[in-house]
């Protein structure tokens, strides 16, 4: 029998767990501070329940972490990038980035990815599976517990579609901020999508305040579809209406990223159809230099074209930045040290 996966579980459903077990409910909250407050990593550890219910605990459920697989520190700005393997081996990354207002995590919510986004090594071999909620939460702890400080928000924007993920992201969603065990504030999580029309408008019925943020990538379908195949599904004008009618339904204003691909979407051209389209809505542009792929033979924009096209845009009515490049020395972009390690892996085996 496939033990439960009770990380993911919320204290309504530890209760009715409980219950099953003959055991009293009071203690779904104990073992919910055990596993999200104390963060401890086996039943033997929760010392507050008897022996006789750590022992029901572990026949029945288990506490599925992560194993850090390796670790790189930039030697430029401090920023860490784990490369973690699951229960069944599988292999995900998450990033530690250090900023003055305090630290951020950037985790993964797949392994792999299925999207095809052109400019991002994380979706090079497909997606093998969705992260369970507990998998999520688990690769924040375990980045805690090796800096030895509180992580105090998170972007979901590592390896995988988020929305692609749906259940399970809105249920690590609502784990995270839970005051009894993180009690992370919504206002401080930012999910990254390529653009799921049906799923952003879940979301907006979710009644969260978190930061959506929207990878466009280009100014228009014909070049958003050479980069990005879910444009063949979803076009910008019902892209962009969607995300009119998130930033309405919350009162959360957008994020949208653009990598500047040199040659391909940076054009002055293509900066002033992005002020058409975007000068009357609730939302801000996130500039990204992108990062090299060599398999995709993308090359980032040179840093006076990003000033010149971020010049543009806030001249223009629409607030951009440029992202800061965090671990420049590390392979810190989405997908880089996992597919490495993979193809590694792969050269050991033959």
């Amino acid at each position: 029998m496939e033990k439960i996966d009770i990380k993911s579980m919320n204290i309504n459903e530890l209760e009715d767990l409980l219950k099953e077990l003959g055991e009293p409910k009071f203690r779904a909250k104990q073992i919910f501070d055990w596993l999200h407050a104390k963060q401890v990593d086996s039943f033997e550890e929760m010392t507050n329940l008897s022996k006789g219910l750590r022992e029901k605990l572990s026949e029945t459920a288990s506490i599925n972490g992560v194993e850090m697989v390796r670790k790189l520190v930039s030697q430029i700005d401090g920023t860490r990038k784990y490369l973690f393997a699951l229960s069944d081996g599988a292999i995900i990354e998450s990033v530690l980035m250090k900023y003055e207002h305090g630290n951020t995590v950037c985790i993964s919510t797949q392994v792999g990815c299925r999207m095809g986004c052109k400019f991002c090594a994380s979706t090079l071999d497909g997606v093998e599976r969705g992260l369970t909620a507990g998998e999520m939460l688990s690769q924040i702890y375990a980045i805690q517990k090796d800096c030895g400080e509180r992580v105090h928000g998170t972007v979901l924007m590592g390896s995988g579609e988020p929305l692609d993920n749906y259940d399970n992201v809105v249920k690590f969603l609502r784990l995270i901020n839970d005051p009894k065990g993180q009690n992370m504030g919504q206002r401080h999580i930012t999910l990254s999508t390529c653009g799921l029309v049906e799923k952003i408008y879940d979301l907006a019925e979710e009644d969260l305040q978190i930061t959506l943020a929207v990878s466009l990538h280009a100014p228009n379908d014909g070049i958003r579809t050479q980069t990005m195949p879910i444009a063949k599904v979803y076009s910008m004008d019902r892209l962009l209406q969607a995300c009119r009618d998130y930033a309405d339904k919350t009162k959360r204003r957008i994020t949208f990223e653009y990598a500047l691909i040199h040659g391909v979407n940076d054009g002055d051209e293509h900066a002033w159809e992005l002020v058409k389209k975007l000068r009357d809505m609730l939302c801000h542009i996130n500039l990204i230099p992108v990062n090299d792929v060599k398999e995709r033979n993308y090359v980032k924009s040179t840093a006076e074209r990003v000033k010149r096209f971020a010049s543009i845009l806030n001249e223009n009515g629409v607030e951009t930045t440029v992202r800061r490049k965090l671990g420049s020395d590390i392979d810190a972009a989405c997908g880089q040290l996992r597919r490495s390690h993979m193809k590694n892996e792969q050269k050991t085996e033959e």
